[in-house]
Order: structure tokens, then sequence, then C-alpha cells
């Protein structure tokens, strides 16, 4: 039979101790994430002013000589690279919040769902980390160019560093979720969701959405559009390509079961182990009963109530002159019944009269 988490050698609590329980673990994971990520910003406070030269590098260089960006609110100067060292922290320490959240999630998982879970974690912290590199280096060069060379020549150009900052975490964070397209894409091919050939047929409309996301997340020039619709494109096709070779691995969707899970056993009528046979005669049964769910599937709900409304309807209708014609035999049976019983006591009458 399948079991979960095979290394737990106690058994869970049930009812409000395990939810408690679930809470209390929670709430440790919580904690560890939040420590860790704190480690890291008191870490990298010292540099803040560094990260926010790298982080500003790419629109530097767009700029005319002897001119910076410039700091409108008064203590910008202060808490902007403070956010800075923050989101780094929290950018340096995905790789262990997501440990954290397969750690708290794992005891609930079979054992193939476990396995499948492990290169999914690894694989979206790469793709994560790609796809914010690709913004960076690629990505931001071709914006900042693009958007310091459109201005009139009377203008300066001289972005605020609280505007910037925002601007620049949400590519990063867009494009990071981006590149996760050829995971949601194999996991949908390994639970069986879509088919890799739905995939294909599909792929006009995937390319219609990767041109809508690089609408929003982009500035409003077409070629940084281009650079956020083209990877999303090749990055659905890799998903593709990914999940064809691990069905062809696996012979199906992961998620159906492999070999670790047995099936479970049913147990005979006499309350004993199963037969040696008792194999072959539930492989032998298993058609008839695969049979029989294809016939309830086909089964026609509606008509069947359908045909007992109008049963009901017949029966009533034929009741009402049953009743109608019993009514008055009904009546003279009764008064019959009662008539011998009125003699009697007629009777009866009569003789305490004749003693009297």
């Amino acid at each position: 039979m399948s079991q979960r988490n095979t290394d737990a050698t106690t058994e869970e609590p049930s009812g409000l101790a395990g939810f408690v329980s679930h809470l209390v673990e929670l709430r440790n994971r919580l904690v560890k994430s939040v420590a860790v990520v704190f480690v890291l910003f008191v870490a990298l406070f010292p540099f803040r002013n560094d990260l926010f030269r790298w982080l500003s590098d790419p629109l530097s260089r767009f700029l005319p000589e002897d001119t910076g960006m410039i700091a409108v609110q008064v203590a910008s100067t202060f808490f902007i690279p403070l956010k800075l060292a923050g989101f780094t922290a929290l950018f340096i320490a995905i790789p262990f919040l997501l440990y954290q959240l397969w750690a708290f999630i794992a005891p609930g998982l079979y054992q193939h769902e476990r396995k499948m879970v492990v290169p999914l974690v690894f694989s979206s912290t790469i793709l994560f980390y790609l796809g914010a590199a690709f913004a960076y280096f690629a990505v931001f060069p071709v914006v900042f160019g693009f958007l310091a060379g459109t201005g009139p020549a009377e203008v300066s150009y001289a972005p605020d560093i609280n505007e910037y900052l925002s601007f620049v975490i949400t590519l990063f964070f867009a494009f990071g979720f981006v590149f996760e397209v050829p995971v949601a894409v194999v996991l949908l091919i390994l639970v069986g969701a879509v088919t890799p050939e739905q995939l294909a047929e599909k792929r006009r409309y995937a390319i219609l959405v990767a041109f809508i996301i690089g609408a929003i997340f982009t500035p409003p020039d077409i070629l940084s559009q281009f650079m956020m619709a083209i990877p999303v494109w090749f990055l659905y096709e890799l998903g593709i390509i990914i999940g064809r070779i691990l069905l062809r691995r696996q012979g199906g969707p992961l998620m159906a079961g492999d070999g670790d899970d047995e099936p479970p056993t049913e147990p005979t009528p006499g309350g004993g182990s199963p037969s040696p046979g008792g194999g072959a005669a539930s492989a032998a049964s298993a058609p008839p009963r695969r049979h029989e769910t294809e016939k309830d599937e086909d089964f026609d709900f509606d008509r069947a109530f359908d045909e007992i409304e109008r049963e009901q309807q017949s029966l009533t209708e034929t009741k009402k002159p049953d009743q109608a014609d019993s009514g008055p035999d009904d009546e003279t049976a009764a008064d019959e019944t009662k008539g011998p019983d009125r003699k009697e006591d007629d009777g009866d009458e009569s003789d305490r009269s004749g003693h009297r």
C-alpha cells in the first residue's frame, strides 16, 4: 500500500493536535526564514551604497556627463540603499526559502511526488536567477538607452533614485518569474493536466500571452517587449520538449504513481490473506469494472429523472379515479359489516325487556 513519508517513525497526530503541530512547524520554518533574511541584511548593510552603485550602472552609462540621479524625498538617500539591501538579502535567500517550503509540505507527499519536487525546486531557483541576470545584462542597457535618447535635447534626464529602484526591482522579479515557464509546463505535463501535443496545438495562444505579458511588465518601446516575449516563447517550447522526454522515460504521467507505491490488496471475504491467484483474478475482473464505469459515465441522468416523474404522475392520476370509485363500495361494505352487530344489539335489548 502507498505510504506517505516513509522516513517518519511515529504516527502523526490527528484532529486538533495535528492542526496545532502543523502550525508550530510552520511557525518554526517562518522564523528560520526571517532569521536568514535578517542575517543576510545585516551582512549587506555596510555595502548598501556599493550595491546601489552597481545597480545604477546600466543607467549611468546613458546619463549626460556631470549628471547623476536625484533624490526628491528628504530621506531617500538613506532609505533607498537600505531598501535595496533588504531586497538583495531576500534575493539571495530564495534557495533557502524554497527549501523551507519543500520541507514543510514534504511529509504530506507520496514517494514519487517527493522525487519530483527536488528537481523542480532546483530548476526553479536556477531559472529565476537566469531571468534576473538576463534582465540586468541584456534588457536594462536596451531599455535605458531607449529612454535616455527619446527625450527632447533641452530636458536633463536625471531619474529619481526611488523611482529607479522600483522600476528595476519590478523588472528583476518579472523576468525571474516568467523564466519559470518551463517548470510550469513540465509540471502540468507530469501531473497529466495536459499533453505535449495539446500544448503544441495551443502554441499561438501562448505566443499571444507572451506578448501581452511583455506589454504589461516592460516599458512602452517595442524592443523591450520583444525581449521579454521571445524568451517566454522559447522557454515554452523548451518545457514541451522536456515534458516529452520525461513522459518517455516514465511511460506516462509521473503523478499517476510508479513502482515505489504498491497497489492496495483487497481482503478475502473470510478475513484471511489473499490467495496467490488473487492478483490474476483481480486483473481478469478489471476490464468488466472498467466497462461498467464507462456505462455509468454514458448514463443519461436527465432522461432517467424525466421517466421517474412521468411514472409518478401516471400513478397519481390512476389513484384518483380508483379512490372515487371505491368510495361508495367502501361505505356499503362498512354498513354491511355493521349490520349484524346492530341486529345482535337489538336482540339483546329485547331479551332484557322480556325478563323485566
